[in-house]
Order: structure tokens, then C-alpha cells, then sequence
């Protein structure tokens, strides 16, 4: 039951990160850029253009470039209601726009502005209100791309796995499980050694040294008190990440699905 007509909903914020307007434009505006930090993206680079990101097996979300304006402004729209599962008539395009603005100093700032209309449904709020603790944390992978792997080509390592429970004791059991700690402590989780970088609500970002370098994204997160999902997310840059990632994705897999959650 619809409780308000055409509510806005609107997310904005600001990340600092190094590199010129065009390191940054590469990073945010092309396929390459965006899959070395957030998705695996398939992108047409110009205003019309088509535009996927891929969120697991058989599942992604479409979309349409609808401004390009190098290096200082893209904008596309999403569907919101196919990846919702709605009524298309229902809600709006899911907005997104990044705008750079070149700073002194080498770095820049790029203002993120994401937008839509719904119909008020109380899911509608609560996507919207997770949206951020979700969408957000992927600014830290830019930065660190930016920062020790611009321009680099990534390759992706992706595993998951559901268990009985709500998404904070399932984190606490990932979280122990790995022995992670604050931001800046060295760790070393299942042969790869690293950096803290990041410390979030259920979410660590860690800096990988060795074997191969790049970025570890370890997560958890769940709806209401049933089931919950843990995963792990690498962005690895060297030209032996793919035969690791061969090697290493189903030992990650198998080693999530196999933790011990308390009941």
C-alpha cells in the first residue's frame, strides 16, 4: 500500500581523490575504470549510451549514459523498477551523476549525486536508506585505485554464502574468523598479506601486498533476522591475477560457506 506519492529520494556526498581530471575522468567514466574499483561494467563511453553492471551470476543491473561531458560530468540512469522487481510504471530511473572538480595539489574532488521517485512503499525507504552504507564504501576503492593503481586493468575474485542468522553475528563470526583489526593493522587473511584501510558497518577494506597487489573488500549483510550473506571482493593488478583468481575464488567460496555461525 502506497502511503505517499512521488517521494524524492536524493544521496549526495563528496570524495577527495589523487590524480588529474582525466586520471579520475578514466576511473569514473569508462568500462576499465569503473570494474577496477566497483562492478564489473560494460559501458558504450558516450552520451546514449548502453551500460551494465554485473552483481553476481545471472544478476546486474541496465542502464543509459545520458550525459558525457570529459572530463567533468557523466550521468546515467538505471532501472530501477526491473532491478527491483517492480512496476516499471511505479518508480522512476535510479540517477546517478559524478562531477569532477580539479583541486591544486594533484588531487580532486568528485561530488556524487544519486536520485530517484518512488511511490512512497516502505521498501522503497528502506533501499534507499541502505543505499548509502552500501554505495559509499565503494569511494574508499577509488581512492586506493587512484592512489597505487591508476589506469591499471583489474581482475576480479568474487565468493559468497548465505547461513541462518542475522548480518551482525554473521559479520562478528567473519570478522573473528579472519582476525581482522582497526584501520592501519597489518593482517594477513588466508595467505594474503595487507593493510586495513577502511573499517565500516560490516564492511573491511583491505590494501593486498602479497601474493598479487590490489584491494580486498570483506562484507556481510543481510534483510531482517532469517538469513544473511557474508562475501569477499578483490581487485587484484598484476598479470598473474587471473591464474589466481582461478585457483583462490572456490577455496574463498568454500571457505565461506564452511564458517561455524553460532546458532
Amino acid at each position: 500500500m502506497s502511503t505517499t506519492p512521488n517521494v524524492p529520494y536524493r544521496l549526495e556526498f563528496s570524495v577527495e581523490v589523487p590524480g588529474t581530471p582525466e586520471q579520475v575522468w578514466q576511473a569514473i567514466a569508462t568500462a576499465k575504470g569503473m570494474s577496477a574499483w566497483f562492478l564489473p561494467t560494460e559501458m558504450e563511453e558516450r552520451e546514449g549510451g548502453s551500460l551494465h553492471f554485473a552483481m553476481g551470476p545471472e544478476m546486474g543491473s541496465d542502464g543509459q549514459v545520458t550525459r558525457w561531458d570529459p572530463p567533468r560530468r557523466i550521468e546515467y540512469e538505471e532501472d530501477w523498477a526491473a532491478l527491483m522487481g517492480k512496476d516499471p510504471e511505479a518508480l522512476s530511473p535510479l540517477t546517478s551523476e559524478f562531477l569532477v572538480e580539479a583541486r591544486s595539489g594533484g588531487t580532486c574532488i568528485v561530488h556524487v549525486t544519486s536520485s530517484g521517485f518512488g511511490t512512497g512503499d516502505a521498501w522503497e525507504s528502506e533501499f534507499w536508506d541502505d543505499m548509502g552504507t552500501s554505495w559509499m564504501p565503494f569511494f574508499d576503492n577509488l581512492r586506493l585505485y587512484l592512489t597505487h593503481f591508476p589506469g591499471q586493468e583489474v581482475t576480479q575474485l568474487e565468493a559468497s554464502a548465505s547461513h541462518p542468522g542475522d548480518a551482525q553475528t554473521l559479520w562478528a563470526t567473519l570478522h573473528g574468523a579472519l582476525g581482522l583489526g582497526d584501520k592501519g593493522a597489518a593482517v594477513e587473511v588466508r595467505g594474503i598479506t595487507g593493510t586495513v584501510e577502511r573499517v565500516g558497518e560490516r564492511q573491511v577494506l583491505i590494501r593486498i601486498t602479497a601474493p598479487v597487489p590490489g584491494m580486498l573488500s570483506v562484507f556481510a549483510h543481510g534483510e531482517g533476522e532469517s538469513t544473511a550473506t557474508v562475501g569477499v571482493r578483490a581487485y587484484l593488478f598484476s598479470a598473474d591475477a587471473a591464474d589466481y583468481v582461478q585457483r583462490e575464488e572456490p577455496a574463498w567460496q568454500a571457505w565461506l560457506q564452511g564458517l561455524s555461525v553460532p546458532a
